[in-house]
């Protein structure tokens, strides 16, 4: 079984911010299209509640994705969070391979934190519509630093069970 792993992005006080629900109608789609059977939205609190990974699981049902395909994992508040956090959710599923749904620029840091944790990681890119190119540029430049971390980083961080 693939289980898509939805990392999170900002919910905002009027709702779900535009790379959220990006990232969450991807997901749906791809699940309606028969890709997964199981979806993992992550994302914990940030600066406005509710967790992102609640807001995207709202968001799942709502494109009638069946609640019982939906597992959140809400305490996460980084990528290499949302990655480690899910780790006990797919040992329950019974599973290593995961479709990560992320921004492009975005999924080689989330796939190598997931290959770190021992998985098998095969990414889905959001589309590029609705995306605002300067955002995308400004996360591009930000993820050379941050990939740099993750090839070092330890794995043994404290993982919620």
């Amino acid at each position: 079984m693939t289980v898509t792993l939805i990392l999170g992005a900002a919910v905002w006080a009027d709702g779900p911010s535009p790379t959220l629900k990006r990232r969450t109608l991807h997901a749906a789609r791809l699940f309606h299209d028969g890709v997964a059977s199981h979806l993992v939205p992550c994302g914990g609190v940030g600066r406005v509640g509710p967790a992102e990974a609640e807001v995207m699981r709202d968001l799942l049902i709502s494109e009638g994705v069946p609640p019982d395909a939906i597992t959140p994992e809400a305490l996460s508040t980084s990528t290499w969070e949302n990655i480690g956090f899910a780790c006990p959710i797919l040992d329950r599923l019974r599973t290593k391979d995961v479709l990560i749904v992320s921004d492009r620029y975005h999924l080689p840091r989330a796939r190598l934190a997931a290959r770190r944790f021992g998985l098998r990681a095969t990414g889905a890119p959001t589309p590029w519509q609705g995306a605002n190119p300067k955002e995308q540029l400004r996360q591009s430049v930000r993820e050379v630093p941050a990939i740099a971390w993750y090839l070092v980083r330890r794995t043994d961080l404290p993982v919620p069970t």
